[in-house]
């Protein structure tokens, strides 16, 4: 099976431009394309695993990948999908971003060789720009009326879209246009919520150079219940394992829903399609064994074989009862965080992340969904002393959700 058809039996290929040139292209590794990112953290998270996936199975198939850091749009920010304005970075912060972002993504994608990854930082030459220059030679290139009817902008037109996030179609299209002028990159994917800036920069190129640049977006990961995957309740789900511990990256794989857990196999391991045809004759326990497969293949490309090993090891010594808790997440509590040398369980389960508010944490315990060493929480002004903090406290949230707090 070649490249474009395997993309299409994951499931990963959403829109395209135009199927058979693109099919053509990168099926015979004569695609030059791009993904960008913009340095909106420290780190990458598992919703730009899924593009680095998509370069690191294009470039294995022979087609050469350009990284863009958008040094340069991450001063503006990216109005997709969001109903509020991003939060303005400044440049140190932005310039520390890019470089977090390509020392994580040296882990993926090959920099090295006759069809290595290109890095490349839109500051270089979006910061340059003249403003009368690209209202003259770019400005007239877009029409307004097409420009609201994007569905990029689409929420943030609820409750006001500035005339700074309105800019960003522009700048992402010039991207493109540059990277076609200087680096013959003459494609560009992106997560589907990128569409319509992404046919933006198609059509400037053809009309400003009369050229054809094409355009795929990747099927956003979602569960079966339509929210966007590689959230929890603390948070994002970082690639760096100062943000995200091997352990809670394994344990949020580990506990996808049986529902979901093929299809992430599918989209995001490089497990055979074969191999995943078997999978899906499995059902009832052999679904856990999925999502051990799929914790460990993501735990190993993103940290590494030992780590993933030792992510399984203390998985499995926890769903089994045993003691071994070195690798559980852990919260470290202070004294200036207690009260009357004491914290109450629903303070502790928002501090800890477990829970997003202490109504949630509320209601989770009046369920029985809460544990603490093993035994069922059964009173919402449940607390614990100074002295059972300094031990350690084992939280078990539901069945597998573990977490220790300890004071420090």
């Amino acid at each position: 099976m070649k490249i474009y058809e395997e993309l299409v039996a994951r499931g990963l290929i959403a829109q395209v431009t135009d199927e058979k040139e693109i099919r053509e292209l990168i099926n015979n590794g004569k695609a030059r394309f791009y993904i960008g990112f913009d340095p909106t953290a420290d780190s990458l998270h598992v919703g730009h695993f899924m593009a680095l996936c998509l370069m690191k199975r294009l470039q294995m198939a022979g087609n050469r990948p350009v990284v863009l850091l958008g040094g340069g749009t991450g001063y503006i920010g990216d109005p997709s999908g969001r109903t509020d304005m991003r939060s303005m970075m400044t440049p140190e912060t932005i310039e520390h971003n890019c470089e977090c972002f390509k020392r994580q993504m040296e882990r993926f994608i090959d920099f090295d060789g006759e069809n290595g990854a290109i890095a490349v930082n839109n500051a270089d030459w979006l910061l340059k720009l003249n403003y009368v220059d690209v209202l003259r030679e770019v400005g007239a290139c877009f029409s307004v009326n097409n420009m609201l009817r994007a569905e990029c902008y689409k929420q943030r037109m609820e409750k006001g879209l500035s005339f700074l996030e309105f800019n960003y179609m522009i700048m992402q299209s010039y991207d493109f246009y540059h990277l076609y002028k200087e680096y013959d990159c003459n494609m560009q994917f992106g997560g589907d919520d990128q569409w319509s800036n992404m046919l933006g920069g198609t059509e400037l190129i053809r009309k400003k150079l009369g050229k054809d640049a094409y355009a795929m977006t990747i099927t956003l990961l979602m569960n079966s219940e339509g929210k966007k995957m590689g959230k929890t309740a603390n948070g994002a789900v970082w690639l760096d394992p100062n943000k995200t511990s091997p352990f809670e990256f394994y344990q949020y794989w580990r506990n996808v829903g049986d529902n979901d857990v093929l299809k992430c196999i599918r989209m995001l391991t490089f497990i055979s399609l074969e191999e995943i045809d078997e999978m899906d004759k499995w059902e009832g326990a052999e679904l856990n064994r999925a999502k051990d497969i799929l914790a460990y293949e993501l735990t190993t490309l993103v940290h590494g074989k030992e780590e993933a090993e030792k992510a399984r090891e203390a998985s499995q010594a926890l769903f089994a009862g045993g003691s071994d808790d070195s690798n559980m997440p852990t919260t470290e509590l202070t004294a200036s965080e207690l009260t009357d040398n004491s914290i109450a369980i629903l303070d502790l389960l928002v501090r800890c992340g477990l829970t997003p508010s202490k109504s949630e944490g509320r209601r989770l315990v009046l369920q029985g969904g809460v544990y603490a060493n093993e035994q069922k929480i059964e009173a919402i002004d449940t607390v614990f002393t100074a002295e059972q903090l300094t031990t350690g406290v084992k939280i078990r949230k539901g069945k597998k959700v573990f977490h220790k707090a300890i004071l420090k």
